[in-house]
């Protein structure tokens, strides 16, 4: 993952944009293969062959007629899911987004420099601060290089959605806006947002057009600190992005009509900022082996010093640790991955330490942004807290290191180190729930234009047979061995074809959305009981991810009430894994399933020691 700065004009960040491939549409044949494979683990024989019947005619009928109305589209558009993704999956979503659908996690500086401290936090903010501003200026200028898989180039428009991007909640659709420009481009807004004991201030992140020094960035956030310090807490309006969308929608338009020209100037500072800086007061204590508290508060802490939908949040503790929180719809995780790899590396080469001029400029104090409320405010902020606080009294987050090995000893079994994790996932939820747990992991499409993501569904039926065999104390080393190869050979190829665009999830979606925008009646084949059980329609229970190589780790929640939420990074020496789920479902306890997890981790590597595969 390169984030050195691009010298060479022609590896500008956006310069292959216009010459990527657009994304292919799967033949109709393959991909109803492919899910009839997928669903079999969760079908008896009866159910099996009533949805090949259904399939079948789907295929013959209905389905050859999509297909052709879905090539056509594909045919004028690079991307023919694009929109289609960004509306099902994210805006027309009604749920609270904030803890939901958002992505959040911890920052790995406590592993090196910043452990944590008492009275370090404003320090280390304005140093953190200060290397996020020098990102966001690599993007700006384009000289952060293009992403690139091998010799292959990854999209990388999501970068333009990073800085400077919030959602905008609508009664039945929200909207995204960026106020993002390049250098090239022409000017982009350079303020800051910082929210501290719920109220909210705002400062411009240059002066003269250079970027505030670590020095000057302190200054103004112990403006923001000592204004607070021993006052009453401010009204708290950033909870509101924790609420149901619509009911947030309808909270903003009445926010707006108390006083129009002031809190609608307030609305749009906030929301075309370059991120929010979150000053909280608690003190999630961490170590690079447990996670746990800087993990759940980054996910599920106090809803009145962030703003939910905006693009980035920098969660900056009390005890000098870092977290973040981001709105999901506008771009994936690995966008926010990068950027914190980027300042993981930088503060450690740094030591946490700004080595230059201890001078500051004087700069303009930071300005109190507050807004005109009534009772009815005060109401809809009450509501807000409310739902949000009974929900995250309901998750369960862990977050811990299983340090007996890691990719370095996986790869000496050459075997593949996500794959291993992956496999020993489904042991272990096969282990605790005694069934096979319908499962997503996410695949990148970004070798297309404004790709995004693809479903890989690690649960095939060479996976829950290899778990069958590993729990069967009748069966012998050699038929462990084979059916892991076997399961190991399967979910490579799938994976593989998925980041070619030959996946099938989002296919049948696109299948269903032609159906739906025709006013056609919804196929069959979405009805069918084995669509939702195999985890069709957003209904995995292992909601799962690869964030990568790199010290960078995130949380979400699960997907399902009886699910799980699975994100996990892979070191030399390590494995970090995060688990979500919600403690009013008797049958999950992300605890538990790490411990399995763990066990499932170490049957494997016997397996593999004592009969390389």
């Amino acid at each position: 993952m390169d984030n050195h700065p691009s010298e060479s004009l022609a590896e500008r960040t956006f310069h292959y944009q216009s010459s990527m491939p657009s994304l292919p549409v799967p033949s109709l044949e393959m991909s109803l293969s492919k899910y009839l494979n997928a669903v079999r683990p969760f079908a008896c024989e009866d159910e099996f062959k009533a949805t090949v019947d259904i399939v079948r005619t789907f295929q013959e009928g209905v389905g050859k007629e999509l297909q052709h109305k879905l090539l056509q589209r594909a045919k004028t558009m690079k991307n023919w899911l694009e929109a289609w993704w960004l509306d099902a999956a994210y805006l027309e979503v009604r749920i609270p987004s904030q803890l939901n659908v958002n992505f959040a996690g911890p920052a790995p500086y406590l592993e090196h420099c910043w452990p944590p401290e008492e009275g370090t936090q404003l320090l280390r903010a304005s140093i953190n601060t200060w290397h996020t501003l020098q990102y966001w200026d690599l993007i700006r200028t384009e000289r952060l290089p293009p992403q690139k898989s091998g010799k292959i180039v990854l999209d990388m428009d999501q970068f333009r959605m990073l800085f400077n991007t919030c959602k905008v909640p609508g009664v039945k659709k929200d909207t995204i806006c960026n106020y993002f420009r390049t250098e090239r481009e022409g000017p982009c807004p350079s303020h800051l947002i910082v929210i501290c004991r719920g109220r909210i201030f705002t400062f411009d992140a240059l002066c003269d057009g250079q970027i505030l020094t670590p020095p000057e960035l302190l200054r103004q956030l112990s403006y923001v600190k000592e204004c607070c310090e021993g006052q009453p807490e401010g009204d708290g309006v950033a909870a509101l992005t924790s609420e149901e969308r619509t009911r947030w929608a309808l909270a903003r338009e009445h926010l707006i009509s108390i006083d129009p020209q002031r809190n609608n100037t307030i609305l749009e500072t906030i929301e075309s900022s370059l991120f929010v800086i979150s000053l909280d007061e608690s003190t999630p204590y961490s170590t690079p082996d447990n996670y746990t508290s800087l993990t759940m508060e980054a996910i599920a802490g106090n809803p009145t010093v962030r703003w939910g939908d905006k693009s980035y949040n920098s969660l900056s503790y009390a005890d000098g640790t870092f977290g973040s929180t981001c709105d999901h719809a506008p771009y994936d995780a690995m966008v926010l991955v990068s950027m914190t790899w980027y300042l993981d590396q930088q503060i450690k080469e740094t030591e946490g330490k700004w080595r230059g001029s201890d001078t500051a400029r004087p700069v303009p104090r930071p300005k109190e942004m507050v807004f005109t409320v009534d009772e009815k405010v005060h109401s809809d902020i009450r509501h807000a807290k409310r739902q949000y606080y009974k929900s995250t009294q309901d998750m369960q987050v862990v977050c811990y290191a299983f340090t007996a090995f890691g990719k370095a000893t996986i790869k000496q079994k050459k075997l593949h180190p996500d794959t291993f994790v992956q496999l020993a996932m489904q042991l272990a939820y096969q282990k605790m729930h005694k069934r096979p747990g319908s499962c997503y992991e996410t695949a990148t499409t970004r070798k297309f234009y404004h790709g995004r993501t693809e479903t890989m569904r690690p649960c095939t039926p060479e996976a829950v047979n290899w778990c069958k065999v590993m729990m069967d104390n009748t069966c012998d080393v050699d038929a462990k061995r084979k059916a892991m190869r076997l399961a190991f050979l399967e979910h490579n190829k799938l994976m593989a074809e998925a980041k070619e665009g030959k996946g099938f999830d989002r296919h049948l979606l696109g299948l269903y959305l032609i159906a739906k925008e025709d006013g056609q009646p919804t196929p069959e084949l979405f009805l069918d009981p084995l669509y939702a059980r195999s985890g069709g329609g957003g209904n995995f229970v292992l909601s799962s991810s690869l964030v990568g190589y790199t010290t960078v780790l995130g949380v979400v929640a699960p997907m399902v009430h009886r699910g799980y939420g699975f994100f996990y990074r892979i070191r030399d020496d390590r494995i970090v894994i995060s688990i979500s789920a919600w403690k009013s479902c008797r049958e999950t306890d992300s605890a538990s399933l790490f411990n399995n997890f763990c066990s499932s981790l170490h049957e494997m590597l016997h397996l593999a020691t004592k009969s390389q595969l």
